[in-house]
């Protein structure tokens, strides 16, 4: 069974194995006994770059009928948070359910340029794979040993490439019915990305869903056509994302699996928009999260607060699987859920592509903290994609014009305060900070004391520089460390393999065309057996061998 990690093996072997079993991160504290019941089919669809625009949390000009659908049949939760306003640190947190600063994962983005040539990066910029801490790895890993077929479509963005035992398939086209078997339980994650920040000037032509007469105008933006038309754009994308929830929808009642299938629907961050995305104000961090179970009661609302390093740490809770104890989060449902409700929640902002800063931020859920290390440096930075926006170059030349208010000046303040709170229930825009009132100066002091202790609780890497950082991982060479090769014995008719690299993931296959497997045990043979293995930690080079068995 699953849950069982206990093996006899001969002496000579036993520091090997426990090695691997460490690298894993399935020591005996949290072996938990297997579970009797069926493993639940759990699927994620997951949009990104937006806050909650969907009619179950009050949007009235987007159209989203299936998502609205599905929080009627579902639990639609309103206070949970990403821990990054920007995705590729908010997806490190998310994939290892751990603060994307203890892991190293905070800056943006960290495998060099994408495609896209306007991304820049500072002087000096070394691309480098994030080196995760020991015995720390992606939660699909600890799904497949559980059993789970587990597929992802299309996007990663991790800030490491994971190692090939991550996944059954992540592409374009990976999808719960490529499975073998049918009954195999399945994990899918479906990322959707029509919302993204690229699409509102990448779809600009084509035709919108939305009135731009009808749409809210923040007081942050200017009100006249250019916002009112990129609100639109992104409004109509949304509503175009709905439509292909829908889709997945139609394709697990055509299996005849939607009734009994966990579905998650969340968002990898707020709006992908000027003044938005990146930033550490609610509008940037707050996002729907709609869970629909068989286990829940349809058509609730929950207000507990939750941040979405706690989604890991859920998922392996409703699998049966046990939470390692290199997770931060917690889990909010299954077998695993802690019963006492977060306080806080808390998020990081540091470079962006060029340009260079450390923010921290803490909540309560209606008050939010935010602390700037680097207060000498302006709000606004000139980052080069987001340029592309067509309200961002409008704001500039607003803003050179003298043309703008104090609201929308605000962005544009050349230093920073130290310390900035705000009341999101009564100033849901954020713009009066309550850091200097006296009739808020308990709550300064309380949420203060939160970010220390989470300074104190969680490795923050922030406070290193970037480079520094990596040179430490690489040991001051020029190129990550090689993963030790693996090492195979043989035991009679079976096989067992370690690495001397404490924290690598082990994968094996008997041909070419399988997938990599996760090991995790000894491994049957017979003769005449090709075997091909590998060993990576996580941000180090892989290392592979093969062998035929004799």
């Amino acid at each position: 069974m699953y849950g069982e990690y206990q093996y006899q093996i001969e002496r000579l072997m036993k520091i090997n194995l426990l090695v691997m079993a460490c690298a894993f991160g399935i020591c005996a504290s949290f072996i938990s006994k297997p579970l009797i019941r069926q493993k639940p089919n759990i699927v994620w669809i997951v949009c990104e770059d937006m806050s909650p625009h969907l009619g179950s949390y009050g949007e009235k000009i987007a159209k989203t009928p299936n998502l609205d659908q599905l929080a009627k049949e579902g639990v639609r939760y309103t206070n949970a948070f990403t821990t990054a306003g920007v995705c590729a640190p908010s997806r490190n947190a998310i994939i290892t359910g751990r603060y994307q600063t203890a892991n190293g994962g905070h800056n943006m983005r960290t495998l060099g340029a994408s495609a896209n040539a306007v991304d820049a990066y500072p002087k000096g910029f070394k691309s480098y794979a994030t080196v995760l801490p020991e015995n720390v790895v992606g939660y699909p890993q600890y799904l497949r040993q559980a059993g789970y077929y587990c597929s992802n479509n299309a996007k990663e963005d991790y800030q490491f490439v994971g190692p090939p035992t991550m996944w059954d398939e992540s592409n374009k086209k990976a999808h719960w019915r490529n499975r073998k078997d049918k009954n195999q339980p399945f994990f899918s994650v479906f990322n959707l990305e029509i919302t993204h920040e690229s699409q509102v000037w990448a779809r600009a032509k084509e035709p919108l869903l939305v009135n731009p007469k009808e749409v809210d105008v923040p007081p942050y933006y200017p009100d006249d056509s250019i916002s009112r038309n990129v609100i639109a754009r992104f409004l109509t994308n949304v509503m175009l994302m709905d439509r292909q929830v829908g889709d997945l929808i139609k394709q697990l009642k055509a299996d005849n699996l939607y009734e009994n299938t966990i579905i998650f629907f969340y968002s990898d961050h707020g709006d992908g928009l000027p003044y938005v995305k990146r930033e550490l104000h609610h509008r940037g961090l707050r996002i729907p999260l709609i869970v629909k179970a068989p286990f829940l009661k349809a058509g609730t609302t929950n207000n507990q607060l939750i941040s979405a390093i706690d989604f890991a740490p859920t998922l392996l809770s409703l699998a049966g699987f046990p939470i390692p104890p290199t997770i931060h989060g917690e889990a909010f449902l299954g077998d695993k859920k802690v019963l006492k409700n977060r306080k806080y929640v808390y998020a990081a902002r540091d470079r962006m592509d060029s340009e260079i800063d450390r923010v921290r931020s803490v909540s309560d859920g209606r008050f939010n903290y935010l602390r700037y290390y680097m207060p000498e440096k302006p709000f606004y930075q000139n980052i080069a994609y987001r340029l592309q926006n067509p309200l961002m170059p409008h704001m500039l030349k607003l803003k050179e014009e003298g043309k703008l208010n104090a609201a929308q000046m605000a962005w544009f303040r050349p230093i920073k305060p130290e310390e900035e709170l705000f009341d999101t229930q009564i100033d849901p825009y954020e713009l009066n900070n309550l850091a200097q009132d006296p009739k808020f100066a308990s709550k300064l002091k309380e949420l203060r004391a939160a970010h220390k202790k989470w300074l104190l609780d969680f490795k923050d890497y922030g406070e290193l520089k970037e480079m520094d950082m990596v040179k430490q991982w690489w040991n001051g060479n020029d190129n990550p460390p090689e993963t030790a090769q693996p090492v195979i014995y043989r035991t009679k008719n079976k096989i067992s393999i370690s690495s001397q690299t404490i924290g690598a993931s082990i994968g094996f296959r008997k041909s070419t065309k399988d997938a990599w497997m996760v090991y995790d045990k000894p491994i049957d043979v017979k003769i005449g057996d090709s075997l091909y293995v590998f060993a990576q930690r996580i941000g180090y080079s892989k290392s592979e061998k093969s062998e035929l068995i004799k």
